[in-house]
């Protein structure tokens, strides 16, 4: 009989299905975060809010998503990757709902923070479970489609928030509130997810994970592959020593410095388009719906090249991203059509290497903390991103054009901190990728350098010195 392996196995139903459940929370993560950019000025004027108290109410489910990330990714590593999974979306429902009902500013602050938690733990859960069922030669590819849904996501968002525009007084309370609708459809679809079998395996309990390869890959599924991987006790610690300490830095920068523009633009995306010279009202939201449609291609595009370099991707992304943003803050008076053109490239070039928020953090860390590790990233990302969220109505209210500045400097950080500190990790299994004992040599002459008195040596993550 031959043995089917995990790591070298095609894509079968189940991981495709696998890869679209997670990616269903990246939609309800997507939705929920951008439809606030809709609401929001329509929250904005029945309340009276200063910029303060919007940026306050914009930023809060990013605050949420940092106390989620830290918490959730260390509960998923101990607990497991379904309970998790099933939980969070849960929470989206309730939350969602919750929201229609608030009748002050601050309980809406409340209820959004509360939101965040539940997404912070979904990022940390969503990457790590489909990561640990893709094969290597997949991995890439399958959670590009993953991260492409959050951008879905949002595109959907803005056009669910156009097309509820004229809906009454309470526009605002339905806009928020239809986040239920997506969350309920993705949680019965993610019913009957099995549990990954390298966490199983961590936790000794191998019959279980023989039972799950078995139903996906049939009767020949062999645990060989997942051995090395599933070394790793789950302490939280671990992620702050030796090679990890490194990655764990570079993740949580280069994750921050992605989402730091991104958020504060599309959060604010129709009051920016207005600034800019677009007409307020339909105009503008019609605009930011279609920036967002480029935000989806761009996303998509990362799949042609996510297995021929991710260090590559992730650079290249940084440094084209700051180009447009840098035209905006120049140009005294663009366009409505070169303000577009300017911001879907930006959309195209940034977007493009979001996939790696996902595969980075699965791929450099073992099965023991993964999900701790990616509950850490998020955390820290959303510190950056909140800021730039609750930042940018103010720099806003100053100067459109010096917000478009901060923007370019923010990704022109994000390309230093990748030249100096991103491994490539491209055709590995997560094993090899995860591997602490890496020997750091200057670029291009990078190579592994393992124990031979414990394991044969194997190809290990190439990271720059």
């Amino acid at each position: 009989m031959s043995t089917a392996s995990l790591e070298k196995s095609r894509p079968t139903r189940t991981h495709w299905l696998i890869t679209l459940y997670a990616g269903g929370g990246e939609f309800c993560d997507g939705y929920i975060l951008s439809i606030i950019g809709v609401a929001l000025p329509l929250l904005t004027a029945d309340y009276h809010l200063d910029s303060f108290d919007a940026g306050v109410i914009g930023s809060a489910s990013l605050v949420g998503m940092f106390a989620g990330g830290l918490v959730f990714g260390y509960v998923t590593d101990r607990v497991g990757r379904q309970k998790v999974y099933l939980f969070d979306i849960a929470a989206f429902i309730l939350l969602s709902a919750a929201q229609f009902f608030v009748t002050d500013p601050w309980q809406l602050t409340v209820v959004r923070f509360l939101m965040g938690i539940a997404i912070g733990a979904d990022f940390a859960i969503a990457g790590t479970i489909a990561s640990e069922f893709a094969p290597r030669n997949s991995r890439g590819p399958l959670l590009v489609i993953m991260v492409t849904m959050w951008s879905v996501g949002a595109a959907v968002a803005y056009v669910v928030g156009w097309a509820m525009l004229s809906s009454g007084h309470d526009d605002w309370r339905w806009m928020l509130a239809s986040s239920a609708i997506p969350a309920v459809l993705i949680l019965l679809l993610r019913f009957g997810t099995p549990e990954s079998p390298r966490w199983l395996l961590s936790k000794g309990r191998g019959q279980e994970a023989e039972a799950v390869l078995r139903q996906m890959l049939g009767p020949g599924a062999s645990l060989d592959d997942l051995e090395a991987d599933t070394a790793s006790r789950t302490r939280y610690g671990d992620i702050f020593r030796g090679a990890y300490l490194r990655r764990t830095v570079f993740v949580s920068v280069f994750w921050a410095c992605q989402l730091l523009p991104i958020y504060a633009i599309t959060t604010y995306e129709p009051t920016i388009l207005s600034s800019f010279g677009l007409a307020d009202g339909n105009d503008s939201y019609l605009g930011s719906v279609v920036v967002q449609i480029f935000f989806v291609l761009g996303s998509l595009s990362g799949i042609l090249v996510i297995n021929k370099g991710r260090r590559t991707l992730l650079l290249w992304s940084f440094g084209v991203s700051a180009i447009p943003l840098l035209g905006l803050a120049a140009l005294a008076h663009p366009s409505p059509a070169v303000v577009i053109v300017l911001f879907a490239a930006f959309g195209v070039a940034c977007f493009s290497s979001q996939c790696l928020q996902a595969i980075y953090p699965s791929e450099l860390f073992p099965t023991g903390v993964r999900a701790t590790a990616n509950g850490f990233a998020t955390g820290i990302s959303r510190v950056g991103a909140a800021i730039g969220t609750w930042g940018a109505p103010v720099v806003l209210d100053h100067s459109t054009r010096l917000a478009m500045l901060l923007g370019a400097v923010i990704c022109a950080i994000g390309w230093g901190t990748s030249y100096l500190l991103a491994p490539e990790t491209s055709g590995l299994t997560l094993a090899d990728a995860s591997a602490a004992d890496t020997d750091h040599r200057p670029r291009g002459r990078s190579r592994a350098r393992r124990d031979t008195t414990s394991t044969p040596p194997s190809p290990a993550v190439k990271e720059p010195s």
